[in-house]
């Protein structure tokens, strides 16, 4: 089943994002290598395709694993939980209808 998993940063993350980020996209690729991926990305702090010092207010990926279960799991091991980037992080089933 397809999970979103939404990633709330705490304030100022940016540094913290630049520093996990190579650990964290290795991650996201190797889903998108095993087929998983549907999509992922950062929430812009402004609207902005590059936001600059402003940085990121979070992050979407919704990806495909067994079980919630698994999705917390795969989010708990993120790069930008353990580096303190993400306050929060929230896991939902996701139901693709479009396109």
């Amino acid at each position: 089943m397809w999970f979103a998993i939404i990633g709330t940063d705490v304030p100022d993350s940016l540094e913290g994002r630049k520093g996990a980020r190579p650990a964290h996209l290795a991650r996201l690729q190797k889903l998108q290598d095993e087929g998983r991926m549907l999509l992922a990305g950062p929430f812009p702090a402004i609207e902005a395709e590059d936001p600059g010092p402003a940085g990121f207010t979070g992050s979407l990926i919704v990806a495909e694993f067994p079980t919630q279960a698994d999705a917390e799991a795969w989010a708990q091991a993120d790069p930008y939980v353990a580096a303190g980037v993400y306050a929060s992080v929230a896991i939902q089933p996701f139901r693709k209808v479009l396109p």
